[in-house]
């Protein structure tokens, strides 16, 4: 959810601000352009309910080999494993299959994929006997996820832009800490095969374990 109401209004200039504090990192400005080059329709700022763009998700789900399920997670689970509950936002459907990506192998096959119970998912033992990852792990694999189910929205031609601001991408505004967060996310997506050099998500699966992706995550915190 947005933890800063914002005008409609100073979108525009947010953006530009924004665009123009990432400076000569040419991917991460292709990728930001390539979220926010589709405004949002009228002046309400929430994700899309529209059933073409679930449509869109739930054929972006099959094609990673999702089962679908038609569920409200709220009676089940996300993620079981094998196959996701489909009664959710396209937004919220398109960033499972960022998570699918995202999880090291080990998780993939685990419920709402060894991150503890999901906010959508109602079944939360399920969930939390599951659990194999903490934080700061979590936000780490958090925010790497939201910017590629971000980008799948862009790919899908979908209001991408509604999902930056409503995971909170522009909540620190063009603040030197929150361009640096976003351009590394941006960086380890395109290192991760991810996504390609013009900044569009790829098929491509995360292949390392998590001691060894963590540890190199952390380590670049600190010699930065």
């Amino acid at each position: 959810m947005i933890l800063s109401p914002l005008d409609p209004s100073l979108l525009g200039d947010l953006t530009l601000a924004f665009d123009r504090a990432l400076g000569d990192d040419p991917l991460a400005r292709e990728v930001f352009r390539r979220i926010t080059t589709k405004p949002p329709e009228g002046d309400l700022l929430t994700l899309s309910e529209d059933p073409d763009h679930h449509a869109q998700a739930v054929a972006l789900c099959q094609r990673f080999g999702f089962g679908i399920l038609d569920l409200d997670p709220q009676d089940f689970v996300t993620w079981d494993g094998h196959s996701v509950a489909c009664r959710m936002a396209p937004s919220v459907l398109i960033h499972e299959v960022a998570h699918y990506q995202c999880a090291a192998p080990a998780r993939r096959r685990l419920v709402d994929f060894g991150l503890g119970a999901g906010p959508e998912s109602g079944c939360k033992a399920e969930g939390m006997a599951q659990q194999a990852l903490f934080t700061p792990d979590i936000d780490v694999e958090e925010g790497l996820s939201s910017l590629l189910g971000i980008l799948w929205e862009a790919a899908l031609d979908q209001p991408a832009v509604l999902a930056f601001l409503e995971q909170n991408w522009l909540e620190g505004g063009d603040s030197l800490h929150n361009v640096a967060h976003f351009r590394k996310v941006v960086r380890w997506l395109y290192a991760m095969g991810l996504i390609t050099a013009a900044g569009e998500p790829t098929t491509d699966l995360r292949r390392e374990d998590d001691e060894t992706f963590f540890q190199r995550w952390f380590q670049e915190a600190k010699e930065r």
